[in-house]
């Protein structure tokens, strides 16, 4: 049985890589002891804590830590009537953690996630390799049989083109959990006693055309190169769905990545998801988005975005209104999500007003 780390075996690395450059984003609704186990690997780090519920709520935060802190009436305050495309009462409200950030970097994590051990015991510093990850390479026009070429041990195998060897921009990073999966609530049910123990020390790329299921519960992504892409839609309070929010962005970036030239990585780091939801709770939540997302997924797997889509908000508009034309009909609740995607796109460029037009997946 997979176990956590303890404080006491998270030492501290001796350099906090792009420490002034990335923000660590989470969505909480109760008090961040959490936190405590991270401290050696978070502390460095400015946190944007995005709190979900009940605004007059106090959340503690252990001392200590570099932070800033936006409820409900926060978002309002900011956002205006544009706060509507925020999430209430779902972790889909981490994503305005993403738009008021003014880092390069986002790492997001989720409060029930504590420090993982690799198979020696050693305490894993999950933002480290997410950090990794994302400052190489990744592969996506060619698979490299032994994953991911551009670790230490690794490399290109025979027969990979060396014309492919600089590889593309690596836009996202998709960590894994051990202890408790990511599972749908029907397999929940069925497996309720099942416990991922398994840790698969590998990193690949996602092929281009390939889409995936993404979890946003440890998940680091390059917002210069992808932030507007990664809006968790609208779930929660007054919505038909939930659970569905990090998939959605998940889909979204990667159609827009594949289009304009940028990687997703999977695989490493692992953290340890301590604590199950309730199977039931969750499939009263998903059980629509179980039987739309076999016409969702054909959606985005059929999706073409126009040559002159060259930035990230020009891509999400034109996907928007795609799923405005052909979802619509699956159920009026995707017109309002595109209605909301429009938006995010809006309120995003009115905070990020400088280099908000990301070309080719590169600053200006």
């Amino acid at each position: 049985m997979a176990e956590p780390a303890t404080a006491s075996q998270a030492a501290a690395p001796a350099v906090a890589l792009l420490k002034d450059e990335l923000d660590i984003v989470i969505p909480t609704i109760r008090n961040l002891d959490f936190l405590e186990m991270w401290r050696p690997f978070f502390q460095p780090y400015h946190l944007i804590i995005v709190q979900d519920g009940d605004p007059s709520k106090i959340i503690k935060v252990p001392e200590g830590f570099d932070y800033e802190l936006y409820n409900r009436n926060d978002i309002n305050r900011i956002l205006g009537p544009k706060a509507s495309c925020i999430s209430f009462k779902d972790s889909a409200c981490r994503c305005f953690g993403y738009m008021v950030s003014k880092k390069n970097y986002i790492f997001t994590i989720d409060d029930d996630c504590f420090v993982a051990k690799d198979p020696s015991g050693k305490a894993i510093n999950a933002l480290e390799q997410h950090i990794k990850n994302l400052l190489s390479p990744s592969t996506p026009i060619f698979f490299n049989t032994l994953y991911d070429p551009y670790r230490e041990g690794a490399d290109f195998v025979r027969g990979y083109p060396f014309s492919l060897r600089e590889g593309v921009p690596t836009a996202v990073s998709h960590g894994l959990w051990l202890n408790i999966p990511d599972y749908d609530a029907p397999t929940q049910l069925v497996k309720p006693l099942e416990r991922n123990t398994r840790y698969v020390d590998a990193v690949l790329t996602i092929p281009k055309g390939t889409l995936f299921p993404m979890c946003g519960m440890n998940l680091a992504f390059d917002r210069q190169l992808i932030g507007p892409s990664m809006y968790f839609g609208l779930m929660g309070d007054g919505q038909p769905i939930g659970r569905y929010d990090d998939m959605w962005a998940g889909w979204c970036t990667k159609v827009i990545c594949d289009h304009l030239g940028l990687g997703v990585k999977t695989g490493l780091p692992y953290i340890y998801h301590s604590k199950a939801s309730n199977p039931f709770v969750n499939l009263r939540k998903e059980y629509k988005g179980i039987y739309w997302q076999e016409e969702i997924i054909p959606f985005f797997q059929q999706a073409v975005l126009p040559k002159d889509c060259t930035t990230v908000q020009k891509c999400y508009i034109e996907l928007a209104k795609q799923v405005k034309e052909k979802l619509s009909k699956v159920d009026p609740y995707f017109d309002k999500l595109a209605d909301a995607m429009v938006t995010w796109i809006e309120a995003w460029d009115e905070l990020n007003p400088t280099g908000a037009a990301v070309p080719n997946g590169k600053a200006k």
